[in-house]
Formats: structure tokens, sequence, C-alpha cells
């Protein structure tokens, strides 16, 4: 068994594409050896800015001997016949076998095909995988007519030793590559992977990018120590830097006194969005006037130029910052809300000034359902999207929200309302904060749920994968701020409320968008609690009784279901609404009748049946009040002790009897079994 090692060394490629660039690279190449018979042992994709590697073990030498065998036309058939057979199996007659199929007498043969060397197929199935690799974005260089992420500078490409000729463009692989570009840039050769991962550590290169991403946190936390300060964690900004260098080396630099004054979210977010720096906080959380810059050099100096050349470019960036943060305070923030008209939501919902309005109406109706004072959840819906229009929004579109709150503040707004106004964008994802002052939460439910009714209102849903307008996200932000902070609030009364704020015609009416929006929230839902081990169709089946848009409710409803179907008597009494449900269903179709009328207790005859029917009334009874005042698990209890008799029912009693009003009776008995149980959930949609 042999190794096979490729490398593709070329100008940098982005960061962002470099992960999947790798996941593709060894797919496409590990299909292609497969689909050739090519059976291996493991596979391993590294990337570099520089270089995508691919190492792979246990391959054979040559791809195995195969024989197929092919069924030819029925013995005397027509010439031509015959003869289109052979030349496509490319055989002669002397070499088909005549065999008895059982349905006449056929020509078969028998095509052997010599295994290949290992070596060429790798050929083949590189070239064939750089052909189509699914770059993001490709280019052609110079007057190539190939297309690769940058210009591709080297193939190196070894099978068991030897070189494999690859080639690409202008390029043919070899048994060279070259260290980092700056502090080894030299070429050598390599025999084989071991050698290649040890020449390249000489040179400056740590290939593997899980290696990079520990060696710059560790540099990070150490340089952070040696300052007194801690590191502030931002795991995307260290995934992005892992993919900018080969060997990285952490530096410390100075922010200039003179921007601190500025908020520490403005200069986090220059220094990450436009440098790439890592932030350092101080003991109290705030911002330390020092960053860290990850540099792909070893300078002779300690670095201390790259810091100067950082500590220059950073100084104008912050410059901008500080422009905008001193010439946006200069106006108060509720003088920006005109511009609101000029800024377009979306064409058929209205502009941004017809969001704020809804909002603020929706605000103010939310408030009296969470105990927030109305006029602050009005005040600060009417405001919540007026920092779109300041010069710091507009460099910096992430801090919108937070420099609202910043500018109301300053403007002496109250804290509630300052704070809602940054808080009503949250929660932004499943691990984002969710608001939890009774301000912030009805600014954030009015601000997603209009967005929520208007889309779905014009028929703009999410399809598929395809969700532009980021409405998952929206109904998953609305649970998470009803759940974790224990509201009742009757969705389906704010979904129509909603509704009625838009002015404009809507393509949907009112109660459709409503029943719509529902279901949407039950499968959001179901994807937000599946972690937890909370079963979705418990959820459907939760969610399918008519009314239930108490999401606080209906999470108490499904864990008291959960722990009655996990009981005996639960797990029994499932099989029996299902046996009958299913004799009700097949004979309401022979008959072409419905069963769902009131029972006569004139005709129940069997000690069995009128045991059934007093047990209905008396579940119907208990299980009313219980549900009312929401105890669940009383609810279940009393539903348990239908089990008895349902089972004596089933065990002593015959439904189709010869007695056809007796027979009505008792089909109607049995629909009164799933009638009585649909009280607590619909016991249909229940799996398993």
């Amino acid at each position: 068994m042999a190794e096979l090692l490729l490398e593709l060394l070329s100008e940098e490629i982005p960061a962002r594409m470099q992960a999947r660039a790798a996941e593709d690279f060894e797919r496409l190449v590990g299909d292609g050896l497969k689909k050739n018979g090519l059976i291996y042992d493991g596979a391993r994709c590294l990337v570099t800015p520089r270089r995508l590697t691919l190492v792979i073990e246990g391959l054979p030498q040559a791809t195995p001997d195969v024989a197929e065998e092919r069924r030819g036309p029925r013995v005397g058939s027509p010439a031509q016949a015959l003869d289109g057979f052979l030349k496509g199996a490319g055989v002669a007659l002397a070499d088909c076998e005549q065999r008895d199929t059982g349905k006449g007498l056929f020509y078969f043969a028998v095509i052997a095909k010599q295994g290949r060397p290992t070596a060429l197929v790798i050929k083949e199935v590189i070239e064939q995988a750089m052909a189509e690799f699914p770059w993001p974005k490709s280019m052609r260089w110079g007057s190539h007519a190939v297309r690769w992420v940058r210009p591709l500078q080297r193939i190196l490409c070894l099978f068991d030793g030897a070189v494999v000729p690859v080639a690409f463009g202008p390029v043919t692989a070899g048994n060279l590559t070259s260290g980092h570009r700056f502090l080894a840039p030299q070429s050598f050769a390599v025999e084989g992977y071991s050698d290649y991962w040890a020449g390249l550590a000489d040179a400056k290169v740590l290939l593997d990018p899980v290696q990079r991403r520990h060696e710059i946190l560790r540099q990070a936390e150490a340089a952070a120590t040696a300052e007194g300060l801690t590191l502030r964690k931002d795991e995307g900004l260290l995934a992005e830097v892992t993919g900018l260098v080969e060997w990285p080396v952490v530096l410390v630099g100075s922010i200039d006194q003179a921007f601190m004054d500025v908020p520490d979210e403005v200069l986090i977010t220059s220094m990450r969005s436009h440098q790439k720096y890592f932030s350092l906080l101080k003991a109290d959380g705030r911002l330390a006037n020092r960053f860290l810059v990850v540099a792909n050099m070893e300078a002779a100096d300690g670095g201390r130029a790259i810091v100067a050349g950082n500590e220059r470019v950073l100084r104008a960036r912050l410059s901008d910052a500080k422009f905008f943060w001193d010439t946006d305070r200069k106006h108060r923030l509720d003088s920006r809300l005109p511009k609101l008209a000029e800024r377009l939501y979306y064409a058929r919902l209205g502009s941004m000034a017809d969001k704020a309005g809804r909002m603020t109406r929706m605000a103010g109706h939310i408030a009296g359902l969470v105990g927030a004072d109305a006029a602050a959840a009005e005040r600060a819906a009417g405001l919540a999207k007026a920092d779109l229009s300041c010069e710091m929004v507009g460099e910096f579109p992430e801090l919108q929200g937070v420099i609202g709150r910043y500018y109301a503040q300053g403007d002496g707004e109250a804290p509630a309302v300052a704070d809602a106004i940054a808080d009503h964008y949250a929660p932004q994802g499943p691990n984002d904060r969710c608001p939890t002052a009774p301000v912030s939460v009805a600014v954030a439910l009015a601000d997603k749920i209009d967005a929520l009714v208007g889309f779905f209102a014009i028929d703009e849903k999410p399809t598929g994968s395809k969700d532009p307008f980021a409405l998952r996200r929206a109904a998953l932000g609305v649970i998470r701020i009803i759940l974790e902070n224990g509201l009742r609030l009757p969705l389906h009364g704010l979904l129509l409320a909603a509704h009625a704020t838009f002015a404009g015609p809507l393509t949907i009416a009112a109660e459709a968008t409503a029943d719509d929006l529902l279901d949407f929230f039950a499968d959001r839902l179901k994807v937000h609690l599946r972690e937890q081990g909370i079963r979705h169709d418990l959820i459907s089946a939760v969610f399918a009784v008519g009314g239930e848009d108490d999401l606080v409710r209906l999470l108490a409803r499904v864990d008291a279901l959960k722990n009655f179907l996990a009981s005996d008597d639960g797990a029994n009494l499932l099989t029996a609404y299902r046996r009958a449900a299913n004799i009700v269903r097949i004979e309401e179709k022979k008959d072409g009748r419905s069963y769902d009328g009131p029972v006569d207790s004139a005709l129940l005859e069997a000690p069995e049946e009128r045991a059934l029917d007093q047990a209905l009334a008396q579940l119907r009874a208990a299980m009313t009040p219980a549900l009312a005042a929401e105890r669940f698990a009383e609810a279940m209890a009393a539903l348990a002790r239908l089990r008895r008799p349902v089972d004596e029912f089933f065990d002593r009693v015959t439904v189709n009897c010869e007695d056809r009003a007796m027979r009505a009776n008792r089909l109607c008995l049995l629909s009164q079994i799933g009638a009585a149980m649909q009280l607590i959930a619909d016991f249909s949609a229940i799996e398993g």
C-alpha cells in the first residue's frame, strides 16, 4: 500500500474560502478514486493561505481486475442486432456464450478489464477535480485558459515517492515545494508526507490550520497576560486570522489615548473589521488601549517596525470613527426621524418611517402584556431605527442599535428607552443573549413580529434554504424571548394586531396570515427544542389542539404529555386510541357516514361499554377544570384512568355486532375516546 501527496501552491487563498476548499478537494479526489475502484485507508486535506495539501494513505499500486458480464440479443436475432451488441461490448462472436435464461437462448459476453496503474488514475482524477473545482470566485491569469482561485505557481504530486505528472494549465507537477514566502522562500525536494511536513515546519510554515489556530491563541493569551490584561474572545476573528498567516507572530500595539473616549464597541469593530486586530480588556471589562496584531513574519527588530506601521494605520482608521462620533452627537437622535421616510424598508411594506410607526403601535400594545411602561416602549420603538441615518452606522452597519443607545443616552432619554434601542435587534442568533428588561422585550417583539407578519402577508415566505429576510431567525427570536422570559402572550392575537397596523393593501388576510405564522412558529419551535430531547411530534400534537398559542403553556402541556407517554398507562392508552381510531375510520369509510355523534345510553347493553361511557364522562368532568387551571399533570392522571375501561371494552365487547343500532352506538362510543383525548393533544400526530 502506498501514499499520495499532493500540494497546490498558489497566491493567497481568501481566508473565507479555505475550509470549504479543503473539504471539496478531499471529496472530489476521494470520490474520483473510489469510482475507479481505488479504496484507501484515510485522507486528510490541509490548507494555508498559499497551499492546498492532500495526503491519502493506503492506496494500492493498481486498480483491481474486473469482469463485466453483458447479455446480448436472443440467438437467431437479426444480424444487425448481433453486430451492434458485439461492437458495443468490444468482443467477437467467438468470445460469447449461449445461455438458456428460461425465456429463451441468449448471447452473453464476459468482458475482462485489466487493472490500471494507480498513478495513471491519480493523474486523471486530480486534473478533473481541478478543472471542476467549485471555487466561489476564480480567475484566469496570463494567457492561460484554466481557472483557479488565484494564480497557481507550483504542483507537487507524489505517489509512493514517484512524481505523478499532473498538469494544469502551464504548471506540471514535480517533487519540489517551498516554504514561507519571505522567511524561507527556497525550494526543496520532497519524498513523502513526513519529510514534507518536517521540511515546511523548518521553512516557517505551520501546515495544519488547527495547529496555527492554537499557536495564535497561545501567543495572544501570553501577550495579554504580559500586559496585565485579558484577551477579548472572538472565535470568528481567530478563524479568519488563522487563514491569513502561515507562520503567526503575535505583537502588541497601542491605541492613541485621544481615541479612548469613543465607545468601546466602535473601537473594537473598527479594529476587527478593518485591521483584523484582537482587543484586550481591563479587569473591569472595559477596552484597554492595547491591541494585538498577528504578523506573518519574524522581524529582526522584534516587530517594532511592524507595530509602528500598524499603529499609524490604526490612527487613521480611528480618526474617522472619532470624527463620525463627534459629528453625530451634534444632532439629537429624534432629529433624524424624518430621514427614515427617505429610506425604503421594502417596496410593498413602505419606508423605515412606516415600520417605525407600526413598531410604536405594537410596542405600546405589547407593553401592557409584559408589564412594561407603555410610553417608554412607544418612545423606544419610535427611536429604534433613527440611528440608521447617522454617519457612524453608515460606516459600521453592524453597530446599529448600539450606537442608537449611546446617542439616546447623550440626549437624556430614559435608561430603559436607550437600552431598548440597543436590545431590539436581539437575539440575532441561537447563542446571542435575549433582552430581559420589559421595555426592551416589548420593542424587540414588536420589531420581529412586524417583519414576520409583513412578509408573510405579502406572501414572501422562506422557501427551502432561501430566507432573504431572515424570517426564521426572527421567529426563533420571538420564541426565545417568550420562553426565556416566561411570557404569557396570546401569540395569535398579537399577529392579528400586527396585521392591522399595515396601512397598505396586503395579499393575504389577517386570519390566514396568523394561521400560517403559527405553523411556522411550530416548525421553528421543533428546531429550537430538538437539542433538549423534546420530540417534534409531541409539539405538533399539542399545537394541533385549536387555540393553543401560548408558548409557555404549550411547553408545559408537551412536558406533561411526554411524561404520560413514558408511563405504561400512557403507552397502552395510545395503542388503544389508535385501535379505536382505526376501527371508526374504517367503518365510517365503509358506511359513508360519521360516528362522531352522542352516545345513546339506552343502547349500552354490556357492563364494559357502560363502564367506558361512565369513565369518559368522568374524564371530561375532571379534565376541563384541570386544563383551565393549567394543572396538566392532573389532567394526564385523569386520562390514565381511562386505560382500564378501554382495555376491558376491547376484551369483552364486539363492536361490529349484528344489531345495527347497537353497532352504530358502539362506534360513537369509540369515537368519544378520541374526542376526550383531543382535549389534551391530537394523539394521531404522535409517532412511534
